[in-house]
Formats: structure tokens, C-alpha cells, sequence
């Protein structure tokens, strides 16, 4: 056995005697495939270089194989055994000299009718980004490679690789007037039970020694967890959410929409508070002045939404997105999952943090534990949920089935009369309620609903349940004074219980 082999059985590979022998039948059916991003076809390799960008190419995606000896349209040309021994020196000088860090393939040679080919397997790397001695770095695309020039890529190889956290980059632009202190104060008296003060240090150099600050400034975690607009700096780092009444994304129609911005606690909250307000409540054994039951359990939601914002990629210039449809709710999360993770494996519990100083202030900032058992717990709210992870587009998708019947154009069809169900509360609807126990201003109605600042379609619903009498300004000789709220007229309470006697009818 020549020496490369085994300079790669010394270094602690899998060895050419593990590996599951081609016979020649095999080759066969591999070339009648064509190439593909794992298989690559050579006629012959004379330069180091060249063999070094794809065995640095297949290593950086997901390994693959060379056949040496093929033509491009998958025939056999063959080698004879001065090329092997030729091809076998190449190799172990652009494994070993042109590629950093080194790699260490296996080969095989399988005789044919028309002469030797040699297969070299590349395994996956784990220590991505290899580079050619010119520091390019190289990936498949396609049956083909190509440099990769891109920062935002750059960076995500060299997140999988653990050499760059994310969520660790320093954010240049900011500066610690970007912090809400109060806001960091009150997580620090409760996580390490003593005032800032106390520690006697400034406020710099807690957040550095807490992970929170690199090299004088806020990092990504720290702005996003404590910043007062972190939306002003990390203009990606944010919810898109769309209700749209029936299940197609090209649907131009909507019934609700947000781009829900602010610390990561903010987004959690206001993305759950647009889930609940745009799903069905079901009023079950509650009373009739309850709201009653989410159709589907709020838990799910909240392991969910937690998991996209605490472990989405955050170099990834794209949004967290929150589709609602009339048969189900889609939480899409920028990136796949990392390294070889599956969605079978989270769904019993396995997991990876992708972001992990975010993940371990997180725990103690949202309803997330950080020991992988979030998947399970959502799992074990709601067993209609789907786990995609789309690694082409570079996304995960977690897609929970609403208990309504979808019909073959796409609609929603009716549900039987044995399962009532009511239908997505109005705004009109949402803000009678709100009003029904106490005054209140219009910024309060605006924050109970679910809403960060007041928006133009609730004023003009404001307007318009004045005008019929349902509410009524406290206020009433000074419409516009600062002082001003709103109460729940009479006939606004009639209104209220006329739909909760339609929703308590069985």
C-alpha cells in the first residue's frame, strides 16, 4: 500500500480497509449519473494546485469523491500504473502542502476493460474554510466549484467552523449611549444578585466581562439583548410578520401585518402577542367574558419563536419571517441547521447553539432553557408541527398545522358543525375588549393589543367606534388633550356580550 495511505491510516483516519470497496458495476452506475456536487470527473490531474481548489472544494461542502481517469461525458479514458504512481505523489503534495489546513484522503483503483481509475474520497471537512496556498477558499456549486468572494459567506464558514461567533462581532457604530442601562441593571441585580454598583466597575468593563462587549464596544449580543433601538444598527435582526386570509404565499391579500423591532425580549413578546391575536380562541370550559383558549397551544408557539430568535444565523442578511395562513403558522428562521444536524435529531432533544453567549443570557431573559429540550417541549404541546431544514436556501422552517380542513384551490373549508370554531378576532373586536375593564389612553390600547406604537389602522378604528357610539372620550370638550382616554360605551358593552353569547353556543 503506498505511503500517502498510509500517512492517512497514521493520522487517524478511516483507513482504505474500513471503506466500502466500488466494484466496477458501481463505477458504472456512478458515471451513467453524471457528475454532481459530490462526484466530480477528471481525465488526469498534472498540476497541485489545480487538484488542491477540489479537494478544498468538496471539503468545505458535504466530501465527495474524484474519479481520475474519466473522461468529461463519463467514459472510461483509464490509467495505466505509472499514472497511478504519478497521481498518488500529486495528491500527497497538494494534500498535504497545498491545502491549508492539510487534508488526508483515500484512494482506490478499480481496473476496467479500458484501464485503471482512481477514486479519491474527500470526507467533509472540520476545520472549514480550507484554502489553497494562495488563500482562496473554494466551494461546489453544482457539479462545478467557484471562489468565494462574499464577506457574509466567508463568515459563515468560519462560524461552522467555531473560529468566529456571531453573535460575539463587535457592532463599530455603536456606542454605550446605545444601551439602556435600567434595562441591564435590573437583568443584573437578577441574575448575580447584586447592584451594578456593587461589582464597582463601569458599565464597559461589565459587559465585556460578561461577553457582551468586544474590544470597547457592544457586541451583537449585547445590543440586541440591551439595546435601546438595536433595530438602528442590526437592521436584519428582526420579525416580518404577515397574516394572510388563506394559505398562499402569493396571496396580495393580508389581514394583519408587523415588522416587529426592539431587544429580543420586545420581539419575543410582540410575536407572540401577533400569533394570539390573528389565531382562533376556542372558548371550551371558559367563562364568557374569557378570551378562551388558543386553537393551538400557546406553549408550541413559545418554544418556537424562542428557538428562531435565540438560534437563527445572524449572518445571514435576511429577516426572522412569521407567515400566519388560514391552515398554519410558519416560523422561518435565517439558516440551516449547523454542522450535520437533523430535524430528527432536535426533535428528541439533540442540539447545537449556534449563538452562544446570546443562548446563555437568553435563558434568563425568555422562556428558554438552552439544554435542547425546547423542540420536545413544543413536540409534546402540539404533535402537528413540521421540522424542514433547507439547507439550499439556507433556512429553517418550522410549520405548525392549524386544526382547520385546506381545500384543493388553497381555501379554507368550512368546519364541520360538530367542531365549531370562531373566527380571528377583529381589531374593532380586540379593542372593545381592552376598554371593557378600564380607561384607557390610545398608546395603552395600542401596547395591550399586541402593537409597539400606534398605528394607522387603529386610529381609524378609534375613529370609527366613535363615531358609532361604542366608546366615548373621557375627555370629551378636549378631543386632542394629552390627558386624554377612552371608556366602553353602553352600547359598546352590548356589543361585547352579543358576541360572547355567539361564542359560548355550543
Amino acid at each position: 500500500m503506498n505511503d500517502f495511505i498510509d500517512t492517512a491510516r497514521s493520522a487517524g483516519d478511516e483507513s482504505l480497509d474500513r471503506q466500502p470497496r466500488i466494484t466496477e458495476a458501481e463505477l458504472l452506475r456512478i458515471l451513467a449519473r453524471g457528475e454532481d456536487s459530490q462526484h466530480q470527473f477528471k481525465r488526469d490531474f498534472t498540476n497541485a494546485d489545480a487538484l488542491a481548489a477540489e479537494l478544498a472544494a468538496l471539503a468545505n461542502a458535504r466530501g465527495g469523491r474524484l474519479c481520475i481517469g474519466i473522461r468529461d461525458d463519463g467514459q472510461v479514458a483509464g490509467l495505466v500504473a505509472a499514472d497511478i504512481q504519478r497521481l498518488n505523489q500529486l495528491l500527497s503534495n497538494a494534500a498535504s502542502q497545498h491545502v491549508k489546513p492539510p487534508l488526508s484522503p483515500t484512494t482506490q483503483n478499480i481496473a476496467t476493460d479500458n484501464g485503471l481509475v482512481m477514486l479519491v474520497d474527500v470526507p467533509e471537512g472540520l476545520n472549514k474554510p480550507y484554502m489553497d496556498l494562495q488563500g482562496r477558499v473554494w466551494v461546489k456549486n453544482g457539479a462545478d466549484k467557484r471562489h468565494v468572494t462574499a464577506r457574509e459567506e466567508m463568515q459563515r464558514m468560519f462560524q461552522a467552523s467555531g473560529l468566529l461567533q456571531a453573535d460575539q462581532v463587535p457592532v463599530r457604530d455603536t456606542t454605550w449611549a446605545d444601551i439602556d442601562e435600567r434595562a441591564f441593571t435590573r437583568y443584573f441585580e437578577r441574575r448575580y444578585q447584586q447592584n451594578p454598583e456593587q461589582a464597582g466597575l463601569l458599565l464597559p468593563t461589565l459587559f465585556e466581562n460578561i461577553k457582551l462587549a468586544s474590544d470597547g464596544v457592544p457586541n451583537l449580543a449585547g445590543l440586541l439583548l440591551f439595546g435601546k433601538h438595536p433595530e438602528r444598527h442590526l437592521h436584519v435582526c428582526m420579525i416580518a410578520a404577515v397574516c394572510f386570509p388563506g394559505t398562499k404565499l402569493s396571496d396580495s391579500r393580508y389581514l394583519d401585518s408587523e415588522n416587529i423591532q426592539g431587544s429580543l425580549e420586545e420581539q419575543y413578546q410582540r410575536g407572540l402577542a401577533f400569533i394570539k391575536r390573528n389565531l382562533h380562541h376556542v372558548q371550551g370550559d371558559q367563562g364568557f367574558n374569557s378570551l378562551g383558549l388558543l386553537e393551538v397551544p400557546e406553549e408550541a408557539f413559545v418554544e418556537l419563536l424562542v428557538n428562531a430568535l435565540v438560534h437563527r444565523d445572524f449572518f445571514i442578511s435576511a429577516t426572522i419571517r412569521l407567515f400566519i395562513f388560514a391552515d398554519r403558522v410558519e416560523i422561518i428562521s435565517p439558516g440551516h441547521l449547523p454542522d450535520s444536524l437533523t430535524p430528527e435529531q432536535i426533535r428528541t432533544g439533540v442540539s447545537n447553539r449556534r449563538n452562544k453567549v446570546l443562548a446563555e443570557h437568553a435563558a434568563n431573559i425568555l422562556p428558554y432553557r438552552g439544554l435542547g429540550t425546547g423542540i420536545p417541549r413544543a413536540l409534546g404541546a402540539w404533535l402537528k408541527i413540521d421540522l424542514i431544514d433547507e439547507r439550499d436556501t439556507n433556512q429553517f422552517r418550522a410549520v405548525l398545522w392549524r386544526p382547520v380542513t385546506p381545500d384543493v384551490a388553497g381555501e379554507v373549508m368550512p368546519r364541520p358543525e360538530s367542531q365549531p370554531e370562531s373566527q380571528p378576532e377583529s381589531l374593532e373586536l380586540r379593542v372593545l375588549r381592552v376598554l371593557r375593564d378600564s380607561e384607557r389612553g390610545k398608546a395603552e390600547v395600542s401596547a395591550q393589543i399586541g402593537q409597539k406604537e400606534v398605528s394607522g389602522q387603529l386610529n381609524k378604528i378609534m375613529r370609527e367606534l366613535l363615531a358609532n357610539g361604542a366608546i366615548a372620550y373621557t375627555i370629551p370638550d378636549k378631543p386632542n388633550s394629552r390627558l386624554q382616554k377612552y371608556r366602553l360605551t353602553e352600547q359598546g358593552r352590548a356589543v361585547l356580550a352579543e358576541k360572547n353569547q355567539q361564542e359560548s353556543k355550543p
